[in-house]
């Protein structure tokens, strides 16, 4: 604890450029490395979900993406399943001013959510042979169920800024979220929250994975909008805490996945050595040529009428989705063949599987970053992290 003045104090807590994971004094080849995961019973071989937002996740890049191992989120209060043909509303959010951006999203909307093209998109995602996870919001996940109705989806994914299990509400009644799993008869994953007791009073009311992290997206400004927020690596640790107690008091292992903020292949092995099951991306497949935003990706809460805490970026284009997870890179950067370099790095601190990843020694090394990459630094290069 850090006394930040008159008898208050602060716990120190670390984020993805503060810390460093220490080589293994056994190493391995790198084609001896597990990168599987099993979510709730669904096996992926990439331990990646795409973020439930729009610029990111289509049918078509949800399904690419399940053909190349991982799991993509389909947004169901998202623009899919406003519009029929969401094409043209995409080219009104891209083409729009910086400064008319936000308005413009704010304005699109307001299209009301369709029962008929969450069935739509779900049936859709199937002809594909996807795997099937879809988001609603807690105060419509009860009525998205009823919607969806039974062994239609492989994963419910009840998603907001903030959730936890004793939301207090005038206006809805928070989620019974073993009903949920009892009508899709599916699991139900459960976001977003960043410490301890948060998680595990998730997993007590009935949660089959928790996500963990608010605000840390390259879209989001929910951490300077509202001045809340825990960096990923401490948020990471705690929750992965709950899931080790919570496991040894119940027999029921709950995943937990983290969920935003990871760039490059670096963040994503801190991530899985500090207690992630998988990961949850957004920026980096927004970039993909598959992704619907075409080269831009904006924040979940970017439409929210009276407190927008998201912003639209420009990520550009930067290949097809398989080689921004599983290479060839073409950038020195770490943004390319993500996955790569998480088997790579797991190799080099003798893991074979993402349990024995979790176990990998970490320093806490802010300098990691920069020590002695002055000309990179100097010439702009991006492999300073």
């Amino acid at each position: 604890m850090v006394d930040i003045g008159r008898g208050r104090t602060a716990r120190q807590t670390y984020g993805f450029d503060d810390v460093a994971l220490v080589p293994g004094a056994v190493t391995l080849d790198p084609e001896l490395v597990d990168l599987s995961c099993d979510l709730a019973g669904i096996h992926l071989e990439l331990p990646v979900l795409a973020s439930a937002m729009d610029a990111v996740v289509d049918v078509n890049s949800a399904a690419v993406l399940s053909d190349l191992g991982g799991l993509a989120v389909l947004h169901l209060e998202g623009l899919q399943c406003r519009y029929s043909d969401p094409g043209p509303v995409f080219e009104r959010i891209t083409s729009a001013s910086t400064e008319e951006a936000v308005e413009v999203i704010q304005e699109v909307y307001r299209e009301p959510v369709k029962d008929e093209l969450i069935v739509r998109r779900v049936a859709e995602l199937r002809e594909r042979g996807a795997k099937v996870a879809v988001s609603p919001a807690p105060m419509t996940a009860e009525h998205a169920a009823e919607v969806i109705g039974s062994g239609a989806i492989d994963a419910l994914v009840v998603a907001a800024t903030v959730i936890t299990a004793q939301h207090i509400s005038s206006r809805y009644q928070s989620p019974d979220l073993r009903r949920l799993a009892d009508t899709v008869q599916a699991p139900v994953f459960v976001g977003n929250c960043v410490s301890y007791q948060a998680a595990l009073e998730l997993m007590q009311a009935g949660a089959d994975a928790v996500l963990v992290g608010v605000g840390p997206g390259a879209a989001c400004t929910t951490r300077r909008v509202l001045g809340i927020g825990v960096p990923q690596v401490t948020a990471a640790a705690d929750c992965a805490a709950a899931r080790d107690d919570h496991f040894g008091e119940t027999g029921k292992r709950v995943p937990i996945i983290l969920d935003g903020g990871m760039r490059v292949g670096g963040d994503i092995a801190k991530a899985i050595a500090t207690g992630a099951d998988a990961v949850m991306i957004g920026s980096p497949l927004a970039g993909a040529e598959e992704a619907p935003g075409r080269g831009y990706h904006w924040g979940m809460a970017t439409s929210a009428p009276g407190l927008p805490r998201g912003t639209r970026i420009r990520v550009s284009v930067a290949g097809p989705m398989k080689q921004i997870l599983l290479g060839p890179a073409t950038r020195d950067d770490g943004t390319m063949n993500l996955f790569g370099a998480l088997r790579l790095s797991m190799a080099s601190c003798g893991a074979r599987t993402l349990s024995e990843m979790q176990k990998a020694e970490i320093v806490v090394a802010p300098a990691v970053p920069t020590e002695g990459k002055a000309v990179q630094r100097a010439q702009g290069v991006g492999g300073t992290r």
